[in-house]
């Protein structure tokens, strides 16, 4: 068996690495909350949403789905029967494979995500960009 060698993060890339956390969490909880405030829509959601409406046929396999919002099968599987009970997503199975599912977008679907898309712009411009944290 081969060894591996580990080199350790000296302490400004420690402190970097820390700040980049800090920042990305904050950034995510705050635009949740923004989003969940505003417009009654968790991020999660939004980011199931926002997969969807770039896709062909506004369409994902379900695992391409869950490749995208670095979720599980089983995970992105309760997100989107959650998307699904409020409209936003139904599921089709595949003609060519039945082991196959995609979920796709709903016109309702695509309606809360372009009601929300301000929101969120507008959060990560003054979180983001604005600096967030300053």
């Amino acid at each position: 068996m081969q060894e591996t060698t580990v080199t350790l993060l000296d302490a400004r890339e420690l402190a970097a690495w820390r700040g980049f956390l800090r920042v990305h969490s904050g950034l995510v909880r705050e635009l949740n909350a923004e989003l969940e405030a505003t417009r009654g829509l968790p991020l999660a959601h939004y980011e199931v949403l926002f997969h969807l409406e770039g896709a062909p046929g506004a369409k994902l396999k379900m695992s391409e789905l869950a490749q995208s919002v670095l979720l599980s099968q089983s995970g992105v599987t309760r997100l989107v029967d959650r998307l699904v009970r409020l409209g936003f997503v139904v599921r089709e199975g595949c003609s060519e494979d039945r082991r196959v599912m995609y979920a796709r977008l709903t016109d309702e679907g695509r309606r809360a995500f372009c009601e929300a898309r301000p929101t969120l712009i507008e959060g990560e411009t003054q979180l983001y960009i604005g600096g967030f944290g300053n």
